[in-house]
Order: structure tokens, then C-alpha cells, then sequence
């Protein structure tokens, strides 16, 4: 009889394409750090460090250390676009939660998901990935 492989990872990360955003939101500083913050708090994270930046004339970039990894973006309020990054690890993180809450309050009307599996292995500690994306559509007018 042939073992049955167990597959163990180590953390979950999502690459977020999100376009068709509220421009007026991606340009505020305070408003982009305030919804990643809640993002994190969503997530079911343990927020370290949160260091944003405004771009002049547009334009935010940030990112939160979360003791399970981290939460980033950069965005383009001039074409209502955010790249936004959230990888946890752990198994108490919720990173699905703070994707789709993040997308929301942008206000985002097209959304490309890759998600990421980490550290994926066989109980050998050899690591590869596995990845899944799609895309979602908003019913928002």
C-alpha cells in the first residue's frame, strides 16, 4: 500500500489587481492607510508597523508589518488603480477577508485575484507554490 502525501504550507498570499477605484479615495493618504488598517483587523492580524506615503501630484504607496507577514499597495488615483499585496501566514489569519474588504471601500469595479499558496511541501521541507487566479466583476453602478 503507497503513503498517502500530506501537504502542509506555510502561508497564503494575494496579488490584487484592482481597477475602476474612486480616485478621490486612492489619493488620500489617511483614507488608503485607514482601510488596509482595517483590512488587517479583518484578516484576524497583529498589526507591528504601519508606514504610508503620499506621492505628489498621485499616488499612495504603504505598507503594515503584521506579525503574519504583511499588507502593501501602491496606487493610481489618475487611473483608478490599486496593486495592493496581503501575505499571512498562520492559521488564524483570514488574508480572504482583507482582500475583500480592501476592495470594497476602493470602491474597485474590476478586481484580477492571483492567490499564492507558500511554502507548500510533501513533509520532505522542499518548498514550491501553488496558484489559482481570477477575476471578479462588481455590481456597483
Amino acid at each position: 500500500m503507497e503513503k498517502e502525501l500530506k501537504h502542509t504550507t506555510i502561508g497564503e498570499h494575494y496579488i490584487v489587481e484592482a481597477s475602476g477605484c474612486d480616485p478621490e479615495i486612492l489619493g488620500n493618504v489617511e483614507k488608503v492607510q485607514d482601510i488596509l488598517v482595517e483590512a488587517a483587523k479583518e484578516a484576524n492580524v497583529q498589526i507591528w508597523s504601519v508606514s504610508f506615503h503620499r506621492f505628489h501630484p498621485n499616488g499612495v504607496s504603504g505598507v503594515i508589518v503584521i506579525a503574519e507577514s504583511h499588507i502593501s499597495i501602491h496606487t493610481w488615483p489618475e487611473v483608478g488603480y490599486a496593486a495592493i499585496d496581503i501575505y499571512t501566514c498562520g492559521e488564524n489569519a483570514l488574508p480572504e477577508k482583507a482582500v475583500d474588504y480592501a476592495v470594497r471601500m476602493f470602491k474597485a469595479q474590476h478586481v484580477h485575484i492571483t492567490e499564492i499558496t507558500r511554502g507548500v511541501h510533501d513533509g520532505d521541507h522542499i518548498y514550491y507554490h501553488t496558484l489559482t487566479t481570477w477575476e471578479e466583476i462588481s455590481k456597483r453602478t
